[in-house]
């Protein structure tokens, strides 16, 4: 039975390490890990999923939270309404950190696509 790659042959190592970071931009991180470290998240694309809890806007721009298990976030966005409360959503934005005051950090996701789950 033929192989795709012959046994002798390897992969590039340039090629796994670049696989391997593809994948990670795809995950999902957790909301509690962006307010728990926000300086290391701090002006990186990153997506989240959960509920939103809350939605205010109009003309195309707005404001909403989303919550997960382990926290809630609020999204900004420019580019649409927001969804309605109670929706399950999929965000990719780019993370920003506003303000640290020891414990407590004000942070947001400023939207760069979204999709809705049943």
């Amino acid at each position: 039975m033929p192989t795709a790659f012959p046994p002798t042959r390897r992969f590039p190592r340039a090629l796994i390490v670049s696989a391997s970071l593809l994948a990670g931009c795809a995950g999902v991180t957790p909301i509690g890990d962006l307010l728990n470290d926000p300086s290391r998240y701090d002006g990186k694309t990153v997506r989240i999923e959960g509920d939103v809890k809350g939605a205010v806007g109009g003309l195309g721009v707005g404001a909403y939270e989303v919550k997960d298990k382990t926290g809630t976030l609020t999204v900004v966005s420019d580019q649409s309404d927001p969804p309605r409360t109670g929706a399950k959503v999929s965000v990719k934005g780019t993370f920003q950190k506003l303000l640290s005051l020891g414990i407590k950090s004000l942070a947001v996701l400023k939207e760069e696509s979204r999709s809705l789950h049943d």
